[in-house]
């Protein structure tokens, strides 16, 4: 089986690192795939263990010219989920905030230097100093940005040319040695520019206000990003620190509290009113209601009792019970989710293959670019033409950052997923998104899809002097004896009622037919209208309402105490709450809904009725759904199938979009591409509004990176200069190029606001 590895990357700046990075590792022998994301800062590797291991990717990544941070290096496989830890997640934190506050200090610090620097320009010729001794004056301060702030830039820089390569710290570190130097020149030996016929005009404020404002913007993109990651951090404070554990030792009971990460498989755990459930697990003893609307999406409190599941993160209502603990660490429902969501962040949608074609290119092409613009400057230019040559190719330089282009498609797909993961849909990456937003027809399945999936009492007909209470008492005497799920549905709907069913004996049963019972001192039967009339009982006078009960495609359900019909209950497989809804709100957004399933005609199209699709495919094989669907796509459509991502998994798998209908036990459906937690048919409305809002603003944001590149590059060259005189200044290029960057971060985060359906409740948040 192929293992997931994932390695936090240090060093990347912009898209072609990524592209560098990802190129050396697909190059390492057993490397199925490898993606790198910029805003996570990193990299999600496929592997074949026989081949290759960590120690190979690390060697992969180094030779690449960028360091890994070992102390955080998780590894997932698909079966076990993860097999590290996240303990070391705080430790990155920390270094990351630690890191954006140097960053702070650095940009602070350079930008009050330049504008010391510009403030004694601006006066000092009115205090009697000369232009020599203004340039002595901004020296040392010059110099020491150059090195301290400006050095992160060079350090870069030499190491990616000690690599073979070329990064956005290049041109950075290019640009403003360039300035700083030719300044120190200038300043250190001004008859040579005397000689020259120049000025000695040196550029100190250029290269110290450039270095703040790019450090200024790589602050600012730092918080931006940081607040993408918002959705993986609230689900995982969801989980309860602690837990209390009951240990029965030596015939004592006593409870002990004990740190989560403590807790094991089999422990007996108290759980008191109002505390979070600390992992998943089944109940022993006691009885409560549970709220699960922060995992499964059920806006109302669930009761509980003995052997029922309940999952950890999740909040204990009024009452107190014993849980025995199942599932434990990386194996509970939310550690799922958490995997699913931090994956999906770490994705690469396919729109961003064009970004990173360009960015392998791109610096390259932008060095040539700026030794041809200081070229053709330094040979046609206006005097001095030297200064003017050096200005313009610092501009290309420090204007073609291709850090927007990195960051446009990431940043959104790790807003909009977490987005999703907020209202109960679980996204597996930027694939699915870009599929979501392409979808044209949608398919549901109908049991457990646009059904609950378990039959219920629907319809109740009963003869002259008989009440509904009665009949569903006496029929629930009977079929407490049996097993079979329309047995189940009967004595649920009589606790449902409040009421006690009468003991019952001497209970038979014929399959697939009927049960007799002895209720009291009558005999009483339940079943079918065939087992009935076996039994020699009249049902004629019952064959309005059983009319009734066929027509509204339910399963009829007969009842005789003593040979006399008595009534019949007509049980049917309930539609969601929200379904017709649903459905509705897809049409509205122009999408095509069918209602594909294996039951028969009259059953699928009373469930179409109800929910209004008007498209029905009914009596359809699980091997036959793929071909159904395999059909429409050769036919041009766009294909979503939704379903419980079991029986459909053929079908799921053949969809352009595969959405399980999940469970707070369930979500975890490999077939799909898109889970909904909690069952929510409406859901589906709101990853399609997610889809399609993330691809929107991934769209956006790559047209301004691009438009951005491709308008302000031919400026900084001088193309205007020759009709209008304006040329770009670096200063201006610095400001451009850090605005870019937090334009794209600052556009995905509208995402956060994105009005989408949420949770069970249908409601637009």
């Amino acid at each position: 089986m192929p293992i997931e590895i994932v390695l936090d990357v240090q060093g990347m700046t912009c898209a072609s690192c990524v592209n560098r990075i990802e190129r050396y590792l697909r190059r390492t022998d057993g490397v199925l795939d490898a993606n790198i994301n910029l805003a996570t800062e990193r990299a999600t590797v496929h592997i074949d263990a026989q081949l290759t291991g960590r120690r190979e990717l690390i060697r992969a990544v180094e030779a690449a010219g960028y360091d890994v941070r070992p102390e955080i290096e998780g590894v997932r496989d698909g079966a076990q989920g993860v097999l590290g830890t996240e303990a070391a997640a705080p430790d990155r934190d920390a270094e990351r905030a630690a890191e954006q506050r140097q960053l702070g200090i650095q940009a602070a610090v350079a930008l009050g230097v330049a504008f010391g620097i510009m403030a004694l320009m601006a006066v000092g010729e009115r205090i009697g100093l000369s232009m020599e001794a203004v340039n002595r004056l901004a020296l040392i301060p010059a110099t020491f940005i150059q090195v301290w702030a400006g050095g992160r830039f060079v350090r870069a820089a030499v190491r990616a040319a000690r690599h073979r390569t070329v990064t956005m710290d290049t041109l950075v570190a290019i640009g403003t040695t360039a300035a700083w130097g030719y300044s120190v020149v200038v300043t250190l030996w001004p008859e040579v520019m005397h000689q020259a016929g120049l000025m000695p005009a040196a550029y100190f404020d250029s290269s110290t206000i450039i270095i703040g404002l790019i450090l200024a913007g790589r602050w600012l993109e730092a918080r931006a990003r940081s607040s993408t990651v918002g959705a993986v951090r609230a689900l995982m404070a969801l989980q309860a620190p602690t837990a209390h554990r009951v240990d029965d030792l030596d015939g004592s009971v006593r409870e002990v509290e004990i740190p989560v990460e403590q807790v094991r498989p089999a422990d007996l755990l108290r759980i008191r009113a109002g505390e979070t459930i600390p992992v998943d697990g089944v109940l022993v003893d006691g009885a409560s209601s549970v709220d699960e609307s922060m995992l499964t999406g059920e806006s109302m409190p669930v009761t509980r009792v003995v052997g029922d599941p309940v999952i950890g993160a999740t909040r204990n209502g009024t009452g107190t019970f014993v849980m025995r603990a199942t599932r434990v660490g990386g194996d509970t429902v939310l550690a799922q989710i958490v995997r699913m969501v931090e994956s999906a962040q770490g994705s690469k949608a396919p729109i961003a293959r064009l970004a990173d074609t360009i960015s392998a290119r791109f610096v390259p092409v932008v060095l040539a670019l700026a030794a041809l613009t200081f070229g053709v400057w330094f040979a046609v230019g206006p005097e001095p033409a030297t200064t003017h040559a050096l200005v313009a190719a610092i501009s290309v330089l420090i204007i073609a950052c291709p850090c927007a282009m990195g960051l446009a498609t990431p940043t959104a797909i790790m807003v909009g997923t977490g987005r999703a993961a907020e209202s109960g849909i679980l996204i597996r990456g930027g694939a699915a998104l870009e599929g979501a937003g392409g979808i044209d027809t949608l398919m549901f399945d109908k049991t457990g899809t646009l059904t609950l999936g378990r039959p219920e009492v629907i319809t109740l007909e009963v003869m002259p002097g008989m009440s509904g209470d009665d009949l569903i008492g006496l029929a629930a005497a009977v079929e407490s004896g049996s097993d079979h799920p329309l047995a189940a549905a009967v004595v649920a709907a009589a606790s449902a009622r409040g009421l006690v069913a009468p003991r019952s004996s001497a209970f038979e049963s014929v399959a697939g037919h009927g049960v007799t019972a002895t209720v009291g001192e009558s005999v009483v039967l339940v079943g079918s209208a065939r087992y009935l009339r076996e039994q020699g009982v009249d049902i004629r006078g019952m064959s309005d309402g059983a009319a009734r009960i066929a027509a509204a495609a339910q399963t009829a359900i007969f009842v005789a105490r003593d040979g006399q019909a008595v009534g019949v209950l007509g049980l049917a497989d309930p539609v969601r709450p929200g379904a017709a809804e649903a459905v509705s709100m897809l049409g509205s957004r122009g999408i095509e809904v069918w209602l594909l399933s294996g039951d028969s005609q009259p059953v699928v199209e009373a469930v179409a009725r109800a929910v209004g699709i008007t498209h029905v495919l009914a009596e359809v094989l699980p091997a036959d759904k793929q071909a159904r669907i395999a059909a429409l796509q050769d036919a041009g459509r766009r294909v979503a199938m939704v379903g419980d991502g079991i029986n459909d998994a053929p079908a799921l798998a053949q969809a352009d979009l595969g959405v399980a209908i999940g469970t707070g036990a369930d979500v975890a459906i490999e077939a799909s591409d898109v889970t909904l937690v909690g069952g929510d048919p409406r859901l589906v409305v709101g990853a399609i509004d997610v889809a399609r809002g993330t691809m929107r603003v991934i769209r956006q944001n790559l047209f301004w990176a691009f438009a951005y590149n491709v308008l302000l590059i031919p400026v900084a060259m001088g193309v205007l200069y020759p009709f209008t005189g304006i040329t770009l200044d670096p200063v201006l290029a610095a400001a451009a190029m850090a605005l870019s960057s937090i334009s794209v971060v600052g556009n995905s985060l509208r995402l956060r606001r994105l009005r989408t359906v949420s949770w069970s409740s249908g409601t637009v948040a």
